[in-house]
C-alpha cells in the first residue's frame, strides 16, 4: 500500500507538472523544442558493437591510392562526425494472427471405510447422523475454459528525414541520429531515428533506406490537442495497472 501511495503521489506530481505546461500553451499549440547538440540530451548514450581486430595501415609508397580508401575520387557523401545524411523511412508492414484456445476437465472423488477394524460404529458418534462409514467423503469439480483471440495490423509509414552523423565507429561504421518535430495548428509530430549504418550503403545522392539500419530506433508520435483526447487520463491508467480485476 505504501508503494502504491508514493506511485501516485509521484504520479500526481507529474500531472501537475504536464498540466501547466499544457496551460501555458493554451491559444499557441505546443512548442517546439530548439535545435540543440544530440550527444547533449540526457538520454543520448555512446553505441559500443563488436569490433574487427585493428591491422595496421599497408604502406605502398609512389601511389596515387591510398590504403583503405573505399574511392578513388573524394565524394560528398557523409563520412565525419558532424556530417548530415537523409534517411529514408518506406515501411509497410501487414500482420494477422489468429489463436483460439478450448479447454475441459471433468474429476470426481470419492473415500468411504465400510470396514475399519470395528470402529465403522463410532462414525455416527463422531459425524452427523446421515454420515456412513462407506461414504465418508466425496467430491467433484469442473472446470472450462475458452479463449479466441485475433490481431489484425497493418501499418505504412513513408518519411524522408536529415540526420547527423554522431559517431563513427572503430571499423568505419556510422552512428546517426535524426530528429524532426512539425507543428500543424495546435498538433506537434515528432520522429526520431537513430542505428548504425555502413558506409557503402549510403547511396550517390546522400541518403540511406533505414532496412539499410542496424540497431534502428525509429519513433513517430505527438502531443497536442488531438493526442490529449487519444489518450486515457492519468487517473484511468493509474486503476488500470493497480487494479487486479
Amino acid at each position: 500500500m505504501r508503494r502504491i501511495l508514493l506511485a501516485s503521489v509521484a504520479l500526481f506530481g507529474l500531472a501537475a507538472c504536464d498540466g501547466l505546461r499544457r496551460v501555458s500553451e493554451i491559444g499557441s499549440g505546443p512548442r517546439v523544442s530548439d535545435v540543440t547538440n544530440p550527444t547533449g540530451r540526457p538520454d543520448w548514450r555512446p553505441v559500443s558493437m563488436p569490433m574487427p581486430a585493428a591491422q595496421d595501415p599497408e604502406r605502398m609508397p609512389n601511389s596515387l591510392w591510398r590504403p583503405g580508401s573505399r574511392a578513388f575520387f573524394r565524394d560528398q557523401r557523409a563520412a565525419q562526425v558532424g556530417d548530415i545524411i537523409t534517411v529514408l523511412v518506406a515501411i509497410a508492414d501487414e500482420a494477422e494472427l489468429e489463436n483460439q484456445t478450448s479447454r475441459n476437465r471433468n474429476n470426481g472423488e470419492g473415500l468411504g471405510l465400510p470396514v475399519m477394524l470395528g470402529l465403522e460404529a463410532s462414525v455416527p458418534r463422531l459425524f452427523p447422523p446421515t454420515t456412513t462409514a462407506g461414504n465418508l467423503v466425496s467430491g467433484n469439480s469442473s472446470s472450462n475454459s475458452t479463449g479466441t483471440g485475433q490481431i489484425n495490423r497493418s501499418e505504412t509509414i513513408t518519411l524522408r528525414v536529415a540526420g547527423t552523423v554522431t559517431q563513427v565507429l572503430p571499423n568505419g561504421n556510422l552512428v546517426v541520429s535524426a530528429r524532426q518535430e512539425v507543428r500543424v495548428n495546435h498538433e506537434l509530430r515528432e520522429l526520431q531515428i537513430g542505428g548504425v549504418i555502413r558506409p557503402q550503403d549510403i547511396a550517390s545522392d546522400n541518403t540511406v533506406r533505414h532496412d539499410r539500419m542496424a540497431e534502428a530506433r525509429i519513433t513517430y508520435g505527438g502531443r497536442g490537442t488531438l493526442s490529449d483526447v487519444q489518450q486515457p487520463r492519468y487517473g484511468q491508467q493509474l486503476l488500470d495497472i493497480i487494479l487486479p480485476f
